[in-house]
């Protein structure tokens, strides 16, 4: 067999050590390959062509002269440039080897290489590139295809780095269909898999490894016949290895599993973890670096466009991973329906979001807010509209009984924190505030207080602009807390404020009744309005400024007066506990002396007569408290 070495010499050249000069140089990229023309004619049609025609057109002129054999050698010489080779100077050592009748180890890393060199080099069968798949010393173009088709296409993980590979191989990979059955053949394995990616057959998983690595460890044996199964370690590798993929193989992947009928859980996962690692900062959490950087903004918007297009409409990822995407593709400049559908898929699942996923910065010079309210309002408005196509049985213990009150305190928290933006309208601010419906808030103190931080941050608004604003909270929804912050709060309309009090009277009634905490039952709202309208009428804004202090004034007198009545029924049924005491000893005293007159005159006395007097006398005592606790009950 023909030994081979490296020699480095004139930049980077190839010699084989046969103990005969090279007359033929193959120039394949920065690598000089000195080789001799007979091994390479019997094996390769191509060179075979190339060297026949230059010898037909530079023959060999020898002259007579000694000093010039040197320079009639290098003329003997056949230089051949193949600089559009497939798989570089890689590939073209190894087939060399081959020509060379030098053993070529093909793996799942040079196999695609190897098949498309013998293709172009005609190494094949029908070429004259040593014998077709019967004889004893097949191709290399059959032997590669051996290879590829009964070991790399039977493993999920062969498959991959054969499609891998094959992106520096285009377009002579693809007229010999070897990415074609590597999607095929990785689409087919993922559609076998269930969703937690154990694919089981008799209880265990199918190797992904291929059948060489069946064979060692692990491998199970069944009756004494080696099956190629063994346990797998990790059954969702898959998942990672595809990210290896450029975008164009992998959203071909994306679509060959769908059409497979792979569960679409699995193609959710693969999307997300394809996108999270080739797009960076898709999530504010990621802190490490990547080689996503090196990706191009083109190539960004487009897995975008794949990933939302291939997303089921039922999707169980996250909201922090959605509202990312939309971040990203808004900053991208990503296509309007794919945006659509982005908001469409946040607003089915909306309750699961946090404020900070909430909180989408403007990214159009046409929006003059911080953040991008009419995004928000879309999406709000796409999950009013899917309510009633909800199911009733819902999987998710983590979720909200009800999802409409979710979503209203989101959307309080929301406006309260873009409230202090000085350019957002009060008429986008109404329409966000007033589109949920009257069941998603229990009480109004988280939209009293974004009305509070609105009116803060816009003082020059006009009257009936401050009055639009505070029309939005319901006051009969408003805590005691609440109602006494905004009894105080200069910052309302008169209108507003004589509301809040007026149904802070109707609870302060009911609290001293005794029914604290109870909801009393409130007026229609019209003759509500009509109250206020009037009272309102009748005087200056100052003046009723200064009622409504004096008016809270006197709730606290009476919170003191109520304290004091309970103070005295205390000491009252003291006093009356000592008046019986004294009472009995007099009472018995009182008999005995009316009991010795009577036998002396002959009647009797009622001793009841002196013990009535005694007790009309503590009532007398004790009276004028009594009658202050029945007033201020009444």
């Amino acid at each position: 067999m023909a030994k081979e070495k490296l020699v480095g010499s004139k930049g980077q050249a190839w010699f084989c050590t046969t103990g005969l000069p090279s007359d033929v140089v193959v120039e394949v990229g920065e690598m000089s390959f000195h080789l001799h023309k007979f091994p390479l004619m019997s094996s390769s049609r191509k060179l075979q062509l190339l060297i026949t025609e230059q010898e037909q057109s530079n023959p060999n002129r020898q002259t007579e002269e000694d000093e010039e054999e040197e320079e009639i050698e290098e003329e003997a010489q056949h230089v051949i440039a193949l600089h559009d080779f497939p798989g570089g100077a890689e590939a073209f050592e190894a087939a060399a080897k081959f020509c060379y009748g030098v053993k070529v180890d093909i793996t799942a890393a040079n196999v695609a290489a190897l098949r498309c060199a013998a293709e172009y080099l005609e190494m094949t069968s029908d070429g004259g590139g040593g014998g077709d798949e019967e004889s004893v010393e097949p191709s290399l173009a059959s032997r590669s295809e051996r290879f590829l088709s009964h070991t790399v296409l039977r493993s999920l993980r062969d498959s991959i780095r054969v499609l891998k590979s094959c992106e520096h191989l285009l377009p002579l990979a693809e007229e010999l269909a070897i990415t074609r059955r590597c999607i095929d053949s990785i689409a087919a394995k993922v559609a076998s898999l269930s969703p937690d990616g154990d694919p089981a057959l008799f209880g265990w998983p199918i190797n992904d490894d291929g059948p060489a690595a069946a064979a060692g460890a692990g491998a199970v044996l069944w009756n004494g016949i080696d099956t190629g199964l063994r346990r797998q370690r990790n059954p969702n590798s898959w998942i990672d290895d595809l990210t290896v993929l450029c975008l164009p193989f992998y959203g071909r992947v994306v679509d060959a599993m769908k059409s497979r009928g792979a569960h679409p859980e699995s193609v959710e996962a693969s999307l997300v973890h394809y996108a999270k690692k080739s797009i960076p900062g898709l999530t504010r959490s990621t802190r490490k670096t990547s080689s996503a950087s090196l990706v191009t903004e083109a190539e960004q918007r487009g897995l975008i466009e794949i990933v939302v297009a291939n997303l089921p409409s039922k999707t169980s990822s996250n909201s922090r991973f959605l509202f990312g995407l939309l971040r990203t593709a808004c900053i991208l400049g990503a296509s309007q329906a794919c945006r659509d559908a982005l908001e469409r898929l946040i607003g089915r699942q909306l309750e699961r979001a946090t404020l900070d996923d909430l909180l989408v910065p403007s990214y159009s010079y046409l929006i003059e807010t911080l953040y991008d309210v009419n995004c928000v309002e879309r999406i709000l408005g796409h999950f009013l509209d899917g309510l009633d196509e909800r199911d009733d049985n819902d999987d998710d213990d983590e979720a909200e009984a009800d999802p409409v009150v979710a979503v209203g305190r989101l959307i309080d928290g929301y406006l309260a924190e873009i409230a202090s933006d000085a350019n957002l309208d009060a008429g986008k601010f109404c329409n966000l505030a007033m589109a949920l419906p009257d069941r998603a808030r229990v009480y109004d103190d988280g939209l009293y207080r974004a009305v509070d931080v609105f009116l803060k941050a816009h003082p020059r608004l006009t009257e009936e602009e401050r009055e639009k604003v505070c029309g939005v909270m319901d006051c009969r929804k408003l805590t005691l807390e609440a109602c006494t912050h905004a009894a105080q709060n200069e910052r309302l309309p008169l209108r507003a404020v004589l509301q809040v009090l007026f149904f802070e009277q109707l609870q302060l009634r009911q609290a001293i009744a005794g029914t604290l905490g109870e909801v009393p039952p409130s007026p229609p709202q019209a003759a509500v309005r009509g109250e206020v309208g009037v009272v309102a009428g009748g005087g200056d804004v100052a003046t009723w400024r200064k009622a409504v202090r004096e008016n809270q004034v006197l709730r606290l007198d009476m919170d003191s007066v109520r304290s004091r009545v309970h103070e005295l029924e205390r000491e009252c049924s003291t006093m009356k506990r000592a008046i019986e005491k004294i009472d009995r000893p007099r009472a018995a005293v009182s008999n005995r002396a009316t009991g010795g007159i009577g036998s002396l005159l002959g009647c009797k006395f009622k001793s009841q007569v002196s013990d009535s007097h005694g007790r009309a006398g503590a009532a007398r005592r004790v009276g004028g408290k009594a009658s202050l606790r029945d007033d201020l009950s009444s």
